[in-house]
């Protein structure tokens, strides 16, 4: 039999698989189905795009016309000392941020995944950041870690002098620290639901083959979760590079530009200096960074390569 032959009896096995018991053959969704979501993702997505794409090419204070000055935003940042030292900062905080809540959010979805005693209650108590805004957290967080009335003033054995945001260690470390507090249950959310849909027939195997937990853990469930860590990393680079209200509310990006990350400068020269030309230079330039980061991070990771059971429905 042909390749052709064999091909065409493929394609009309999977026809008659597709078929409900008694009903009609299941088909894609129209395209009048992805219209809503297509025009929203164009209007609120694409068009700003375009608008900070142009405007990143003028001189704009927020009044009156915008004036084409061409590439000159972007020749003053590639000499801002404060630019590059801010898009490594965002590298190096984005980073640490994935270094830490990967291990920790991984461990905490598997567990919660389990079926101990009081495992709801415990899940539910742990996942109630995430119905906090970041605004509150770090609110919430500035005022316990103030070095006059906060927890650091009352330990200086473990703090020291107490004002962790007086250094570039320091600040970055409470960055980091209310960063994971806030997100971890977020990415521990999805470990968890990949975690449950781990066959348990795989553990059963292991088992069988005398495998102990340690071992179900390394063999069976890191390899199950190989996407959902993926999708996990990405969007913590995203978040990580995108981050601003944070830096706002714990640093103003001090002490000095020690904790200035591209966000907040960003902020600073559309918002404070109203020069809105460059701060659209900066957003866009960070666009960029964090597309091509999370691009190289699918790509490495083979993610892009994933297909669906459901394919070609």
């Amino acid at each position: 039999m042909s390749t052709t032959t064999l091909a065409a009896s493929a394609a009309t096995e999977q026809r008659r698989a597709r078929r409900s018991p008694g009903g009609p053959t299941l088909s894609r969704p129209g395209f009048a189905w992805a219209l809503p979501a297509t025009l929203f993702f164009g209007l609120f997505a694409l068009v700003p795009l375009v608008l900070v794409v142009v405007l990143s090419f003028t001189s704009w204070a927020g009044l009156g016309s915008p004036e084409y000055v061409g590439l000159d935003n972007w020749q003053r940042l590639a000499r801002d000392p404060v630019m590059i030292n801010s898009l490594w900062l965002s590298v190096l905080l984005t980073a640490l941020g994935v270094l830490v809540q990967t291990p920790l959010s991984l461990l905490i979805g598997v567990w919660a995944a389990g079926p101990q005693r009081n495992r709801a209650v415990l899940s539910a108590i742990f996942f109630l950041p995430l119905l906090l805004s970041a605004t509150a957290v770090s609110v919430l967080w500035r005022a316990l870690l103030d070095p006059n009335f906060g927890v650091p003033g009352q330990a200086p054995w473990l703090f020291g002098d107490g004002n962790l945001f007086g250094s570039r260690t320091g600040a970055i470390a409470v960055l980091v620290f209310v960063g994971g507090w806030q997100f971890i249950p977020f990415h521990a959310l999805i470990y968890q639901g990949a975690a449950r849909a781990v066959p348990a027939v795989l553990y059963q195997a292991a088992e069988v083959d005398g495998a102990g937990r340690w071992e179900q853990f390394r063999h069976v469930t890191l390899p199950q979760l190989r996407n959902a860590m993926i999708t996990s990393v990405v969007l913590m680079v995203v978040g990580g590079l995108t981050t601003f209200d944070t830096v706002l509310i714990l640093t103003q990006g001090g002490p000095g530009t020690d904790t200035t990350i591209t966000a907040y400068h960003m902020y600073e020269q559309a918002f404070r200096s109203f020069d809105f030309g460059a701060g659209a230079a900066i957003a866009l330039l960070l666009v960029v960074v964090a597309t091509v980061i999370s691009l190289i991070v699918v790509r490495v990771s083979g993610y892009d390569k994933m297909r669906s059971t459901m394919e070609g429905l």
